[in-house]
C-alpha cells in the first residue's frame, strides 16, 4: 500500500500513487487518461527519478499490464499511446515527478490473449545442433495454446515461486496465453542498479557495481569478492549459489572493473546489459542476455582488434572433462558442496579450461553461457547440462502483444 493509505498503481512494472480519476471514452477506441504525481518525501529520491524515467521509457503501442488497488474494475491489458513525465528538483528539500499517461484498453484477461512472438533462427552454431526451442510465460498464466501440436512442460523453483517452461514449442508458431494482470509482473527479468533499486527503461544511468540481473532462477552481478569479473548465481535449494567467473580480454588480462554499464533492453521476458572495457587504446564490450524462465546467462565479447585469446572461466577450479567442449559445452564431473554442477558453453568452436569455462583464440568474438545443473547428477530432464546447451542454441528473441480472443 503506497504511503498514507493511498492506493496502489501499476502500470507496466512501474509502481505508482493511485489517483482519484481514470477519465475513460469511448467510440473507436476505449481510451484511459491517467495522471499523478511521486515525490520525495515520502519516496526516496531515487525512487522518484525511477519511476520518472520508467514513465518516459514507455513505448508507444507497446502493451502493458495495469492494476489498481482500488479500481480493481479496470484492471487489464492496455497498449501505450503518449506517456510524459515532469522532473522538478526543489534543491535540498523536495523532488517531484508530473506524470501524465494515455493507453488504450486492449481488454480484460478474460477477453485477451498475450501472444509470444518468438522470432529469429536457431542460432548459427559448429556442432551441427538444431537445438531446443523453449519459452516460459509469466507465473500464473494459462492456456497456453500453440494449435494443433502441444509441447511439453517442466516446472523449475524460484525466488518468485514456480514457473513452467514449455519445451519442444513448434516452429512458425506464435504461442497464446492468458494471465491475470496482477500476476504478469511475477517471474519476471529485471535489473537493479544502486540500493537494490529496480529500473523500469533502458534510458538509465547504472552504476557500474552496484547492477544486478536477475530471473528469479539466476543472479547475475559484478563480483565483490572472490577476484572475479562476474558473480553467477543461480537458485536451489532456497537460496542463491554463487560462483564467480573471471572474464579476460586476452590471456593473462583479467577484467576485475568495468568502466561502464547500459541497458539495450529491459522487458518482462528479457533484459539485455551491456558492460564495457577500456583497453587502452580501443575496448571490450560484453552483452549479457537473461530470459524469462532460463537457467543459464547468455554472453557476447567483442573487443575492436583480434586477441589472442578471450576468457571466461572459473576463479575457483572444479574438475571437468574438457573434451565435452567438442559438443558445445563443459560440465563438472561431480555435485558441488550446494548438489549441482557448473555448465558453460558456446556455440562455435572452444577449448574448454582446466578450471571450467570457455576459451577462444584469435578472435574478435567470444559468444557463451554460464548456468548451473540444479540437482548435479539427478538433474531432471530439462535441467541437464546437455539440455541447457540445446536451449542456448535455441534461444528466440520473444516479443509480446495483446490481441482479443
Amino acid at each position: 500500500m503506497s504511503a498514507y493509505n493511498w492506493g496502489d498503481l501499476t502500470i507496466g512494472r512501474i509502481p505508482l500513487r493511485e489517483g482519484f480519476v481514470a477519465t475513460e471514452s469511448g467510440g473507436d477506441d476505449r481510451s484511459l487518461d491517467l495522471e499523478g504525481q511521486e515525490s520525495y518525501p515520502p519516496l526516496t529520491r531515487a525512487q522518484v527519478i525511477a519511476r520518472h524515467d520508467g514513465i518516459n521509457s514507455l513505448t508507444p503501442g507497446q502493451c502493458i499490464p495495469v492494476t489498481w488497488t482500488d479500481k480493481p474494475e479496470r484492471n487489464g491489458y492496455y497498449a501505450v499511446k503518449s506517456a510524459a513525465s515532469t522532473y522538478t528538483e526543489y534543491r535540498t528539500e523536495m523532488v517531484t515527478a508530473d506524470w501524465k499517461v494515455s493507453l488504450d484498453r486492449i481488454g480484460s484477461d478474460a477477453e485477451t490473449d498475450l501472444q509470444s512472438r518468438l522470432t529469429g533462427a536457431v542460432r548459427l552454431n559448429d556442432f551441427s545442433l538444431t537445438g531446443e526451442r523453449w519459452h516460459a510465460p509469466p507465473i500464473g498464466h494459462y492456456g497456453y495454446y500453440t494449435g494443433a501440436t502441444n509441447p511439453t512442460t517442466m516446472t523449475r523453483t524460484s525466488a518468485d515461486g514456480t514457473i513452467t517452461v514449455y519445451r519442444g514449442v513448434p516452429a512458425n508458431v506464435s504461442p497464446r496465453w492468458g494471465c491475470p494482470p496482477t500476476s504478469y509482473l511475477n517471474g519476471r527479468v529485471r535489473v537493479t542498479t544502486t540500493s537494490g533499486q529496480e529500473v523500469y527503461g533502458v534510458d538509465v544511468p547504472l552504476a557500474t557495481t552496484g547492477w544486478s540481473l536477475t530471473n528469479g532462477l539466476v543472479n547475475v552481478t559484478w563480483s565483490a569478492s572472490g577476484g572475479g569479473s562476474l558473480d553467477v548465481q543461480s537458485y536451489t535449494g532456497g537460496v542463491y549459489r554463487s560462483k564467480p567467473w573471471a572474464v579476460f580480454s586476452a590471456s593473462g588480462t583479467q577484467v576485475i572493473a568495468w568502466d561502464g554499464a547500459t541497458l539495450l533492453r529491459n522487458d518482462c521476458e528479457m533484459c539485455i546489459l551491456r558492460l564495457t572495457k577500456g583497453l587502452s587504446p580501443g575496448r571490450l564490450t560484453l552483452d549479457l542476455t537473461l530470459r524469462r524462465g532460463s537457467r543459464f546467462v547468455e554472453g557476447y565479447m567483442q573487443r575492436n582488434t583480434s586477441a589472442d585469446e578471450l576468457k571466461v572461466r572459473l576463479v575457483t577450479a572444479e574438475t571437468n572433462v574438457t573434451a565435452l567442449a567438442s559438443g558445445g559445452y563443459v560440465t563438472a564431473t561431480s555435485n558441488d558442496s550446494d548438489g549441482n554442477r557448473f555448465a558453460a558453453g558456446s556455440a562455435r568452436t572452444f577449448t574448454g579450461h582446466a578450471n571450467g569455462g570457455v576459451v577462444r583464440t584469435n578472435v574478435t568474438t567470444l559468444d557463451f553461457w554460464l548456468g548451473a545443473v540444479a540437482g548435479g547428477g539427478s538433474a531432471v530432464s530439462g535441467d541437464a547440462a546437455t539440455d541447457l546447451r540445446n536451449q542456448y542454441i535455441a534461444c528466440m528473441p520473444e516479443a509480446v502483444y495483446g490481441v482479443r480472443r
